[in-house]
Formats: structure tokens, sequence, C-alpha cells
């Protein structure tokens, strides 16, 4: 059960990293903006719907998963199509707590600079 749980971690932490990478940092920001605009102004909802996938890392991660599971074939407590099933929610919910445990630590952070740089300046 300890090589579980340690999977499930990594595997999470990389399905963050990615989906938190693609929708939110800079380094994709001319993509995510197109993805965004798109998302607005496609003519029919499917198109809305895909483009709008790479704006928010909860639905990204859940690509990011799928995409994960096939490479590795981890399967969670079961051997057949439930394991699947399983890990396939678990990776993006845990994924999701590990984004929101970094945007906490990076608002604080941020936070913390503002009150800095304004002591400096009284």
């Amino acid at each position: 059960m300890g090589d579980v749980i340690f999977n499930i971690v990594i595997l999470s932490m990389a399905v963050a990293s990615v989906a938190w990478t693609v929708t939110q940092e800079e380094i994709f920001s001319e993509f995510t903006d197109f993805c965004e605009g798109r998302c607005k102004t496609a003519s029919n909802i499917f198109a809305r719907k895909f483009f709008y996938v790479f704006t928010c890392e909860y639905c990204f991660s859940h690509w990011v998963t799928l995409v994960l599971l096939t490479i590795t074939g981890f399967h969670l407590l079961f051997d057949d199509w439930r394991g699947l099933v399983l890990a396939f929610f678990v990776l993006p919910w845990l994924a999701n707590q590990w984004m929101s445990i970094y945007r906490r630590l990076r608002v604080s952070i941020k936070y913390e600079n503002v009150l800095t740089e304004k002591a400096k300046d009284e």
C-alpha cells in the first residue's frame, strides 16, 4: 500500500505541475490568451469548450491525467478498468489540492513582498 500512496503522490504532482504550468505560467501566456479569446468567440459550443480546457487548471488536469494514465498504466486498488477509473478521479483531485496549496503560498509570498515594499517606503 505504501508504493500505491507514493505513486499517487508523485503522479498527482506531475499532473499538477503540467496543468499549472500550461494554464497559469507566463511561458504559455500567449497560448492561454489565444485560448481565452477563442473560448469566448468560437462559433460553436464544442470549439468554445475545447479552448476553455486550456484556460482552466482543473479541467486541463483531467486531460493530463488521461495522458499520464495511458503512459504509465497506473491502476488504483484494482487491476482492471475500475482501477483506471478510480485513478482518473483521484489523481486530478489530489493534483488540484497541490495547486490550491501552491496558489495560497504564492499569494502569501506576494502579500508579504508588498508589505515589505510598503515598509521600506515609509
